[in-house]
């Protein structure tokens, strides 16, 4: 995990400096596909991801070296056609996790977070799940460990796989000729995370679209159909990490509440959506009919929230970069004290964006979670090291977020002016 922390020490300024690049040139053009308040919660929920997985907070109920060992036929050499091969067993395993995540309704929880948008942008890409606590990838791969990929292999191949993924969330690009029949393009993922009927549950490909073609899962992105973007039962909120739950949230209640015995356990293996018909009656749902007449999630906030959301972002940045380029000093279990650090950050800054008054609850838990990590450690990890006074600076920080917090949570109930 600490070779992964790396990695993403590079990738992450990257991707924040094309998402930015992408507001700016959707301003110049006259066609801005990224609103604020939507981009610092598409932000957060990339960050809170890439934690978890440094973190190492999931298992493998199977792991690929396992696989390899009990049912490799050959075992090949880590030359360029066996990472070639790799990166086309991994897709193929991406579009069945891919599919099975839109058609089951225990995995869409998994997955929701992802199209939790209602914008379609490069920052929507980073919204990534932290709810996958069980991972069954590795299920899909039989076709590479019967070959005897190495692991190796499939552990370099995996992140490029993931990063590959990140350019075709964009509205700025239009088809892109013969590649529309190879690969697959922004036309195509426009399609997939539109909520149109004649868009709905297609081109779950992840590189290469010939598997929708082959599996019958295919759709154009049609000339007379604008997409409109987001999930049927919207998530309302810009907080990542409640949108991570919001789904098996309500599978559980429907499966507590529900007086049909057998319903209780099928509705988490049923098509996505489907509810017992005694909960559905009696506690009914909100579900966009018509997707080209409602109104997006867009609580108003002043300008000052959201000037105060980027700093807290921009300073959250700068925590996970620390955490993440400093992994083995600050070791364990002082990583999951930071990485409850980060989440509780994450989740107070967000619910200020939503205007929720106890939003200021969190980031004094926030605060005080730090105060009392630097007290218990005699500096902030060891930052002093690197930067003289850098534990007074970030106590400093702590102390400053909880009044300015507080100060914006009291203007709550004034007339904000707009700011997008």
């Amino acid at each position: 995990m600490e070779a992964y922390g790396k990695i993403l020490l590079i990738a992450m300024p990257a991707f924040l400096f094309l998402v930015l690049f992408e507001k700016w040139y959707g301003w110049l053009k006259g066609n801005d596909t990224v609103r604020q308040n939507d981009m610092i919660s598409s932000l957060s929920s990339g960050v809170t991801n890439v934690t978890k997985d440094v973190l190492g907070l999931s298992v493998a109920i199977i792991s690929y070296p396992w696989i390899v060992s009990k049912i490799a036929v050959w075992h090949v050499q880590a030359t360029w056609a066996v990472y070639l091969i790799a990166f086309i067993a991994l897709d193929f395993a991406g579009y069945w996790v891919h599919r099975i995540a839109h058609e089951v309704n225990f995995f869409w929880n998994n997955h929701i977070i992802h199209h939790s948008s209602e914008e379609f942008n490069l920052a929507c890409a980073l919204r990534q799940s932290v709810s996958v606590i069980f991972k069954i990838f590795a299920l899909f791969l039989i076709p590479a460990a019967v070959f005897g990929v190495p692991e190796q292999v499939i552990a370099i191949v995996a992140p490029l796989h993931l990063f590959a993924q990140f350019w075709y969330h964009t509205q700025h690009v239009n088809k892109m000729g013969f590649l529309e029949k190879i690969i697959v393009t922004p036309s195509h993922h426009r399609v997939h995370h539109a909520i149109n009927p004649e868009y709905l549950d297609k081109n779950y490909g992840q590189i290469f679209i010939f598997w929708d073609k082959w599996f019958g899962t295919y759709q154009e992105e049609l000339p007379n159909v604008t997409a409109v973007y987001g999930v049927t039962r919207p998530v309302q909120t810009w907080n990542p990490i409640k949108i991570n739950f919001l789904h098996l949230w309500l599978l559980i209640k429907d499966a507590w509440r529900t007086n049909n015995i057998m319903d209780k356990f099928r509705i988490w293996f049923m098509p996505l959506g489907w509810r017992p018909d005694d909960v559905a009656k009696k506690y009914p749902v909100f579900k966009i009919k018509d997707v080209y007449n409602f109104e997006k999630y867009d609580p108003k906030v002043s300008s000052g929230v959201i000037v105060w959301s980027w700093v807290q972002m921009l300073m959250m940045l700068l925590f996970v970069s620390f955490l993440f380029g400093n992994i083995a000093k600050i070791g364990s279990p002082n990583i999951f004290w930071y990485g409850t650090f980060i989440f509780l950050t994450v989740y107070a800054y967000t619910e200020l964006l939503d205007r929720d008054k106890y939003s200021y609850v969190w980031e004094l838990i926030k605060n005080a979670l730090g105060m009392y990590l630097i007290w218990k450690n005699g500096s902030w990890f060891g930052l002093d090291s690197l930067l003289p006074y850098g534990s007074a600076i970030v106590a400093f920080y702590f102390g400053f977020a909880t009044i300015v917090s507080a100060w914006l949570v009291t203007k709550f109930g004034k007339s904000p002016e707009i700011s997008s």
